[in-house]
């Protein structure tokens, strides 16, 4: 069963109910008031036509109607009837006798010019004798008694009381009010059913239609809630799971993409040495080395190529623990000031032969300091400079090859710096996004006149990350290129910045 009808199911069941309950309500309140079991109308046809009376009223009402009966001449007697109207005044009523059609006796209390006229007529049978009547405005219940005088003359009595006007308008209303009331239940339901049903069904409606799109593969859509209410907070929810699962299927296209580019790139840089040492292999068996210098030259290259693939070897798969955070780090307090210069030093020494010439110094455009404490992996730091300094120097194409290591802090940022500049021939503006990413060599031929894997900036990317740092690059054509790392400062490092040092 459909939410939507079930909703319409209890609406009407609440109509019912209210229904229910109100003529339950109206037919024990008549019976309360009437003490007629036998119809609900009979609380509207009797009335007070049937206790018009309070007791005290009945009481002289008989005692008048026991001398009308006995002796009706005693009510021409106007001192009896006004003793008599003075107790029925007592309980607020009053008395009116009728001799033919003059009144002979009109209680004060009750003076109305037209009563003449209102009062019922002669009724021998005296078939009615409690009823209500309307004189103008005013509204009266009475009890009556029709008898003959002695003369023969027609004679009626009255006892009287007033009533509230609004209680014969309430009387009246009640039917035409029952109505209403039963309108205005019926159409609160249905107003409450169309809320109910554009709050909820409609919402819902949408999120069945959304997830259709999503079982169908397409997620380029936008679920915008149309409430702050739990349907809204529903809807609001499944749009960050729509999201979510359409970046994960990005993502995971783009993994795919990438397994594809890196099987493709692995075997292209294995497929060059391959053939290189298949080619010397080929040579030696076929007996082309038939010299001994011939022989060492094949051999050194055979060397040198299955050197170089073992470190590609190596460099990728220290890459896929980088990158699957499978590869443990050992921290340790490391001034990188001092490490700086320390690699600097070494690091010039060995290309020195090459003539490139490594330099260390503090950059002029940050914080002054003595030292600048890190948290990090000595070794995997090392690394990312030998990469860093490696990569630069397979570009120099200057007479004066230079490489300078800087250190310095940003105090905004609470980090140290790291930055490796050197004056080679530089990356156009449209490398540099790229040249972090693995197996990315910045040409179209990925040509391999340079040597590498083409994992090194990659690898220090993966590494200075996993030191809670980031890492960029700057670069011009013909000017050089600048390594910029930022690795946050160890805890208490405070005191060794701005001269605050030993």
């Amino acid at each position: 069963m459909s939410i939507r009808i079930r909703l319409l199911l209890s609406f009407s069941a609440v109509v019912a109910v209210a229904i229910v309950l109100f003529v339950l309500t109206a037919f024990l309140s008549s019976v309360a008031v009437t003490g007629d079991m036998r119809s609900i109308s009979s609380f509207y046809n009797i009335h007070y036509s049937i206790h018009p009376l309070t007791d005290e009223e009945e009481s002289i009402f008989l005692d008048l109607k026991y001398l009308a009966k006995q002796d009706p001449a005693q009510l021409n007697d106007q001192e009896l009837l006004a003793s008599y109207d003075l107790k029925l005044k007592m309980v607020q009523a009053g008395l009116f006798v009728r001799q033919d059609d003059t009144i002979t006796y009109a209680s004060p209390s009750l003076a109305e010019p037209k009563m003449g006229e209102a009062l019922p007529q002669y009724d021998a049978a005296n078939y009615t004798i409690r009823s209500t009547l309307n004189v103008g405005n005013r509204f009266f219940s009475y009890a009556k008694f029709d008898f003959p005088f002695p003369n023969g003359e027609q004679g009626s009595l009255y006892v009287m009381r007033e009533r509230s006007p609004w209680t014969e308008i309430v009387r009246t209303l009640l039917p035409i009010l029952i109505v209403v009331l039963l309108a205005v239940i019926l159409l609160t339901g249905l107003l409450l059913y169309r809320y109910v049903t554009r709050s909820i069904v409609r919402p819902l409606d949408v999120l069945r239609r959304s997830a259709e799109q999503i079982k169908e593969g397409d997620l380029q859509f936008e679920l915008k809630p149309q409430s702050r209410d739990e349907i809204g907070q529903l809807s609001m929810t499944f749009e960050e799971m729509r999201r979510r699962l359409n970046e994960s299927i990005q993502l995971q296209l783009q993994y795919e993409d990438n397994r594809k580019q890196l099987i493709s790139n692995i075997s292209h840089d294995l497929k060059t040495p391959i053939a290189t040492i298949k080619g010397y292999v080929e040579g030696i068996r076929d007996g082309l080395a038939n010299t001994p210098e011939r022989l060492d030259k094949y051999v050194g290259t055979i060397h040198d190529k299955v050197t170089d693939m073992g470190r590609l070897v190596d460099e990728l798969l220290l890459y896929s623990k980088l990158d699957l955070k499978r590869e443990p780090y050992s921290f340790e307090t490391i001034d990188l000031a001092t490490f700086a210069q320390d690699a600097a030093e070494e690091i010039g020494f060995e290309l020195g032969g090459q003539g490139i010439q490594v330099e260390y110094e503090m950059t002029a455009n940050t914080a002054p300091f003595d030292k600048a404490v890190i948290m990090a992996d000595r070794a995997k730091l090392k690394r990312v400079v030998d990469n860093l300094v490696q990569n630069s120097a397979k570009f120099m194409d200057k007479e004066m090859k230079r490489i300078t290591l800087r250190v310095g802090i940003d105090a905004g940022a609470s980090a140290a710096v790291l930055e490796v500049e050197d004056n080679g021939a530089g990356m156009r503006g449209e490398v540099l996004p790229h040249v972090f990413e693995r197996f990315y060599r910045g040409d179209d031929a990925r040509s391999t006149h340079t040597g590498g894997s083409g994992l090194g900036l990659a690898i220090a990317k993966q590494i200075v990350e996993g030191h809670g740092g980031t890492i960029e690059a700057e670069s011009s054509v013909g000017a050089g290129t600048t390594i910029r790392i930022r690795v946050p400062l160890a805890e208490g490092n405070a005191d060794m910045r701005a001269g605050g040092g030993e």
